[in-house]
């Protein structure tokens, strides 16, 4: 890269400094101005980028267009859709924080604008570069599993007092279908195709929007034979945590027991692992009844979705996250109201599946 590519970044909480600003400094981009209205977090953006123009609106932002060449949106996800818009119309290049829109119509408004636009947006699904994702795909590239016919993902923590933000309080764009249900969906859809039904079941124990999630998700057949089945759950009430993820083949198991330091009563596997002097440099278990062998981790990580942003503005590559991706997601999520509000399996017809 010639120069330093120039950031606006639009919201700089737990999502815009702690995720992104971290990311985008290591793949070489600069976060020259900063959308919010918060003394404290403008004060953060200051001692995070010395020199740092914080504004307090994006309009305000987008009246310096002409020096910009990114725009990140880290805001609350039910003022995506507009940001969005407005930086599209402005002539740039944006990243949206994953979920891209609240609703299916949302987002396929934005993709649509996108194209009108030069295919100036994609959307942040890092997940797709975790290293269990990754290992995952390399797994079952190798054929160790053979064919695939269950895939259960969880993100269950123990928080019974539940913290007092808007993803917990916003009955619009907070909850953990939203939040963490558009990672797991992704995640489902890259691994194993379209889905063409959808049951689920979403509560609100703790908290105004939704804290206890559980979908299944059937996908399209590619072989003639039954699709793979999908159970996800997102809850910050589970006190004993599942194993995080686990796929089931006619030929064996790919586990793994925890997730980014969470307890969990399985991850004794993997401390007992290490405690007997075994590599510790692994990412979950091929599993054959009593056996298990660990599974090399594949190489990468969140800082490659930056690095890809470069490519796609630098040299003219596909967007990291193609936005009809997101398309799909958001209609699996509201496919999920609909399951769970009239107790029903719900089946997505050809237009919302390809």
């Amino acid at each position: 890269m010639s120069v330093t590519r120039r950031v606006g970044l639009v919201g700089y909480g737990s999502a815009g400094r702690s995720i992104h600003s971290r990311l985008l400094r290591e793949a070489g981009l600069r976060v020259t101005h900063v959308v919010t209205r918060s003394p404290e977090r403008s004060a953060a953006a200051r001692e995070d980028w010395p020199g740092v123009t914080i504004v307090r609106s994006v309009g305000a932002l987008l009246e310096r267009a002409a020096i910009l060449d990114l725009v990140v949106i880290a805001s609350p996800t039910a003022e995506h859709a507009a940001q969005a818009h407005a930086v599209l119309e402005a002539g740039l290049p944006v990243v949206v924080d994953k979920p891209l829109a609240t609703t299916t119509e949302t987002a396929r408004a934005l993709a649509r604008a996108a194209e009108g636009a030069g295919a100036r947006l994609t959307v942040f699904q890092n997940r797709r570069w975790d290293p269990e994702q990754l290992t995952l795909q390399s797994v079952i590239a190798s054929g160790e599993l053979g064919v695939v016919h269950r895939f259960e993902r969880r993100w269950e923590r123990w928080r019974p007092e539940p913290q007092r933000r808007w993803k917990e309080q916003d009955l619009v764009g907070g909850g953990l279908l939203l939040d963490l249900g558009a990672h797991l969906v992704d995640s489902a859809i890259e691994l194993f195709g379209a889905v063409v039904s959808v049951y689920a079941e979403l509560r609100s124990i703790t908290t105004p929007a939704e804290d206890d999630v559980f979908l299944a998700l059937t996908h399209r057949s590619t072989d003639g034979g039954p699709g793979v089945i999908s159970h996800l759950q997102a809850s910050g009430i589970t006190g004993a945590p599942g194993p995080r993820t686990r796929v089931l083949g006619d030929k064996g198991a790919y586990l793994v027991t925890s997730y980014e330091g969470e307890a969990t009563p399985f991850s004794v596997l993997d401390e007992t692992w290490v405690a007997r002097g075994r590599d510790k440099d692994h990412e979950g278990w091929l599993v054959h009844g009593s056996d298990r062998v660990a599974v090399p981790r594949a190489p990468g990580g969140h800082q490659d979705f930056y690095r890809d942003v470069v490519r796609w503005l630098d040299e003219g590559a596909p967007p990291p996250v193609d936005p009809w991706d997101a398309v799909r997601t958001a209609t699996v999520l509201d496919a999920a109201r609909v399951s769970a509000r009239e107790s029903r399996v719900v089946t997505l017809g050809p237009a919302t599946t390809g």
